[in-house]
């Protein structure tokens, strides 16, 4: 697997296989020679001695300082670092100060108390001083010192032209290690101090016959214990003080409603019965849509994670880093509407990532097939060997160049690198040189050839049929080849375009998000995936370390199917006048998930356990021994026993579950699985049974290739060393080819599901299944950001999707309401997922719902009958329920009014639009098999800021609200003038009627700010079909119930007399 080798393709149904080389020549990374060290103070020289060793001021930074601005900050200043803000220590030849601690070990009687001549005498022999010695552990050693026992980390050595070693403070180095001691003496003795203290607790806890120590009398300090092996993250509950209230609030709210609808029910309205039934049944799917919402929120909690921790316990001096490796897959369809620009800024902040290099893979599947994705993707490997050593030279934030160079602050704060500003705007003009290029394959982009587009070599592109093409693989970036500017090593980068043939059914995004799944175990097999959205770039660069803090936590990681990250956004206006933050689900709802049994998938900005994808149940919690018959009272006999009985038949009908099969696959050969055994594959023996698993049973469920299958056993990840890279290519071509998913358990039980457009919800409702949980993780710098579609249309497009999904799964086998249960899946856990299935549902009752106002402003009836004092309070208490739900919700979550207030008006908006026409195309797909085509949102943006905002583009969604305000405006202009014309008594009955229109207007108020647009461009047909509606519905009313009032008396006739 090697990069520049050229793009493969093949068809393994077509037993074909192609490599096609490049042209061009990579380029030779160039070495770059270490720069002097200069003072960062007063940027002199930092005083290199005869053996070629340059002066150490701090050494737990190594922050850059010449002697004489360190012995002057140390006389006359704060005595401190300027980075790490550590007290500088005295260094032998240097005078001593006030506060200086006793030093045993340095004997410098000569220059301990020369204060003024031992400076300037060291300051004029700093360059001719044979030696200075070198710190290591502890000790001052005035020889050579070896590379393994120096203090300093990370300690740069070089020869020098004297044959000896130099050493050079690094001026980036992460002064949060440093404040802990890593690398440096204080870390060292704080380890030797710990070693001490744990065999001290060892003696002592022996002598005491096992027992731990009484932490209320004279024990060991416990407190002072190894960082590394405290929690990595830890839970967070809400204050009592804020949750409690909101718990109550609710428990009243349940009853009120219960005393509400006694009311509702034994009140009939007679003269309105038709309208009275609709809003009973209405308020009644209401109540229990809020139910499914609002328990599984009942046990919100928070989470903290420690990245110092992270980085001491797998990060050690002088060692490999031992961080688990990541593959990332970001996917892409139709680089027209998910501008190339778009996916290079998220491939290259993935390549700048925080993150051990050797450790990172990018796939980038290409589902389209474009060879604009397939060019802009060499042009951003390209760029990248630039950008990327910027990043992490200067610690930038977010690494995504087209947002870094947007954003509006300060970006010289907390910059000290003299050439910063030299270097940033050299990139910028190269990042800008860059868009240029990208511009130009673009606008190429969009004539195509007759004959089809042809590579460098003049051999045709194999995608330029879209339906039918050869699987295509090509590595951009590898082991060798990928390298930067500065010689360093990039992370991998593989383009991957699966085998397309007509008459498959290709599975959309879930299919092609499991094509990446089977080519990555091939390549490289990290045990962990992160999978994002082309537009979804890594906006903190320590995101994957925030997720391995849950996933490689012993105590809690084996357990952890994935970790679910919020969605945040981009370029939406000031007010988000359409919800696209979708604050109040991120914010609350999944809050509240996470004290349960974890937040859902929500298709991208998530971390998963590989393991988790093949369908294996979690791990069973190991069971805390319990208290014997012999401990308990003798009255308790009859409960034990009891349990006895239970814990025995436990013990002969627990299944053999996938989970035991994992265990013993660990020691499956890799000879076995590649020479295809026929008879079988013998897992280990172990005490009690010997487990033999069928070659074909593998087979069956992960598909014909032993180097997948093998790569599935392995927990822990990595690839064959003994298979050659053009094997493993030749193997990946395999897998993702187009048959290779039949008569195998892929999309069923494996991998992403299928059987819907949303195929995350699936996804994730499996694994919790299976028993395992999920973890929501809020870091401090929001993790990801994208783009989100701000115009009204588009976004109505956007929820219609997610709601056909959701109807999907309401007629699929796999719908919460009876699937899964005997399994792991926890009942809080099974409502928020029946909530997700049957929210589109609620359409129905809440467009009907929004109707009844205008009906009964227009015929003078009402669904309530006239309200006694005591219905009044409970109609009253229902009301303050509500408000004082919503406050204590917003005051424990910290979401604003206005971002309430926007979910509040958009599930109004969305519900009788969107999630109508949802449920409309569901039962069109099951009843008549009418499919629905997947639209993909535009991620593309105008020129001018928020342009989309205002622009109305033709769709059928838009009449269904649009009628609503007309038919509700008509109505209020009926009422008022009925009112005026009957006299002051119509006034009191008229207050409830307006009150449910404005009620029903104002929720609607930003669809229609949409509609007008900027300058009233809403396209006519919506005014006209809109009015039609309107206009069929008031004459009907006119014909059935005019303003005229009706008499009972018999009509008079004209007698023909003159009175007068």
């Amino acid at each position: 697997m090697q990069a520049g080798d050229g793009l493969v393709a093949g068809s393994h149904n077509r037993n074909e296989f192609i490599v096609i080389r490049c042209d061009r020549e990579s380029d030779s990374a160039s070495q770059q020679n270490l720069r002097g060290q200069i003072c960062q103070i007063c940027e002199d020289d930092l005083g290199v001695t005869v053996e070629g060793e340059l002066f150490v001021a701090c050494n737990e930074c190594a922050f850059p300082i010449c002697r004489t601005c360190y012995e002057y900050e140390r006389r006359e200043g704060s005595q401190v670092c300027p980075r790490c803000k550590t007290r500088f220590k005295r260094i032998k030849g240097c005078p001593r100060v006030d506060g200086d601690e006793e030093e045993d070990d340095i004997d410098d009687i000569d220059n301990e108390f020369d204060s003024q001549n031992g400076l300037d005498a060291e300051a004029m022999s700093s360059h001719a001083s044979p030696q200075v010695p070198l710190l290591t552990n502890g000790q001052i050693v005035d020889g050579d010192v070896s590379c393994e026992q120096h203090a300093l980390v990370p300690s740069l050595m070089g020869a020098a032209d004297g044959g000896g070693k130099r050493i050079y403070p690094l001026p980036f180095l992460d002064p949060n290690l440093a404040a802990y001691g890593y690398g440096s003496i204080v870390w060292k003795e704080r380890i030797e101090h710990w070693k001490q203290k744990q065999e001290k607790l060892q003696m002592t806890k022996n002598e005491n016959g096992g027992k731990d120590w009484d932490f209320d009398e004279d024990g060991p300090d416990l407190s002072l214990m190894d960082e590394a092996r405290q929690p990595l993250s830890r839970k967070l509950p809400i204050a009592s003080s804020q949750i409690n209230p909101y718990r109550m609030i609710i428990i009243i709210r349940l009853v009120v409603l219960g005393f509400f609808f006694h009311y509702r029910v034994m009140h009939p309205v007679n003269n309105a019965y038709a309208l009275w039934l609709i809003s009973v049944i209405c308020e009644i799917w209401f109540a229990l849509s809020w139910i499914l919402d609002q328990f599984p929120k009942w046990l919100p909690i928070e989470r903290k994670t420690y990245l110092d921790r992270l980085s001491l316990r797998y990060e050690k001096e002088g060692q490999p880093s031992q961080l688990s490796p990541v593959d990332i897959f970001v996917s892409t369809v139709d680089p027209l509407k998910e501008p190339p620009l778009v996916t290079a800024n998220t491939v290259l902040s993935i390549l700048a990532v925080d993150y051990p290099v050797d450790k990172v893979s990018c796939y980038v599947s290409d589902d389209g097939a474009a060879m604009l994705t397939f060019e802009a993707l060499s042009e951003t490997s390209e760029f990248a060997r630039k950008w990327v050593p910027f990043c992490k030279k200067f610690n930038i934030e977010p690494r995504a160049p087209e947002w870094y160079f947007a954003e509006k602050i300060d970006y010289l704060q907390d910059k000290v690198h003299p050439s910063f500003v030299r270097e940033r705007r050299a990139m910028k003009r190269e990042y800008e040189e860059f868009k240029v290029r990208i511009n130009v394959l673009v606008a190429k982009a969009k004539k195509v050839p007759e004959e089809g587009w042809t590579m460098q070599d003049g051999t045709l592109w194999p995608g330029n049929n879209v339906r039918d093409h050869l699987g295509m693989i090509q590595v951009f970036l590898g082991q060798s080849g990928g390298h930067d500017t500065d010689g360093k090593e990039l992370p991998r980068l593989v383009y991957v375009s699966r085998e397309k043939i007509p008459g498959f059914n290709h599975h959309k995004k879930a299919g092609a998000m499991n094509a990446l799944v089977r080519v990555s175990a091939v390549l490289t097999n990290a045990p962990y995936l992160l999978n994002l959205d082309c537009d979804h770039y890594i906006n903190n660069s320590k995101a994957i370390r925030e997720a391995m803090c849950f996933m490689m936590d012993s105590s809690l990681g084996r357990r952890i199917c994935y970790v679910q990250f919020p969605q945040r956004f981009d370029g939406i206006d000031r007010n988000d006048r359409y919800a696209n933050k979708n604050t109040v689900f991120f914010d609350i709802n999944m809050k509240g998930l996470d004290g349960i049994q974890g937040p859902i998938y929500v298709g991208t900005g998530c971390v998963f356990r590989r393991q988790a994808l093949y369908g294996y149940d979690a791990p069973k919690p190991k069971k805390q021994k319990t208290r014997t018959c012999n401990c308990l009272p003798e009255w308790c006999c009859c409960g034990c026993c009891c349990s006895g009985k239970r814990k025995k038949k436990k013990k002969v009908n627990k299944p053999k579950t996938e989970m035991k099969k994992r265990h013993s696959k660990k020691e499956y050969t890799s000879l076995c699985a590649l020479e295809g055994n026929e008879e079988g594959i013998e897992g280990i023996e172990s005490e009690n049974s010997k487990l033999v698993f069928s070659e074909q049973k593998l087979e069956n469920k992960f598909g014909q290739s032993p180097v997948f299958v093998l790569s599935t056993l392995q927990e822990d990840g990595g690839t064959l060393k003994d298979a050659s890279p053009a094997s493993l290519l030749k193997e990946a071509i395999h897998v993702i080819s187009c048959s290779y998913e039949d008569k195998t358990e892929w999309g069923k039980e494996v991998g992403w599901i299928y059987g819907s457009v949303t195929e995350d919800i699936l996804t994730g409702f499996k694994m919790h299944c299976h028993g395992w949980r999920s973890i929501y993780c809020i870091p401090e710098r929001p993790a990801f950001k994208g783009s989100a579609p701000i115009n009204l249309s588009d976004r109505l497009h956007q929820v219609l999707r997610w709601a056909l999904g959701s109807v999907e799964i309401f007629f699929s086998r796999h719908c919460p309401l009876w699937y899964g249960y005997g399994g792991g899946l926890k009942w809080l856990e099974r409502l928020s997922y029946i909530n997700a299935t049957v929210y589109p549902w609620t359409s129905i009752p809440l467009l009907a719902y929004c109707t009844l106002p205008a009906v009964c402003l227009l015929t003078g009836k009402f669904i309530i009958p006239e309200l006694s004092n005591a219905a009044s309070m409970w109609f009253m208490s229902l009301f303050i329920c509500i408000f004082a739900t919503s406050m204590l919700e917003m005051r424990w979550s910290g979401v604003g009014f206005d971002e309430w207030w926007r979910n509040e008006q958009f599930w109004v908006i969305g519900g009788v639009s969107a999630h109508f026409f949802a449920v409309f195309q569901g039962l069109l797909k099951v009843l008549a098999g009418v499919d629905t085509n997947f639209t993909v949102t535009s991620k593309g943006g105008n020129v001018e800021e928020f342009s989309e905002l205002y622009e109305i583009k033709w769709t059928t969604l838009l009449i269904p609200p649009t009628t609503l305000l007309i038919i509700n405006m008509i109505g209020v202009v009926a009422g008022v003038s009925n009112a005026i014309n009957n006299g002051f008594e119509s006034w009191g009955p008229l207050f409830g009627k307006l009150f449910f229109a404005f009620w029903v207007i104002v929720h609607l108020y930003p669809f229609l700010k949409g509609l007008l647009g900027r300058q009233n461009r809403t396209p006519t047909i919506v005014i006209v079909w809109s009015i039609l509606v309107a206009s069929i519905f008031s004459l009907l009313w006119v014909r059935i119930d005019p303003f005229l009032t009706k008499s009972d008396d018999p009509p008079l006739e004209e007698c023909g007399l003159d009175c007068n």
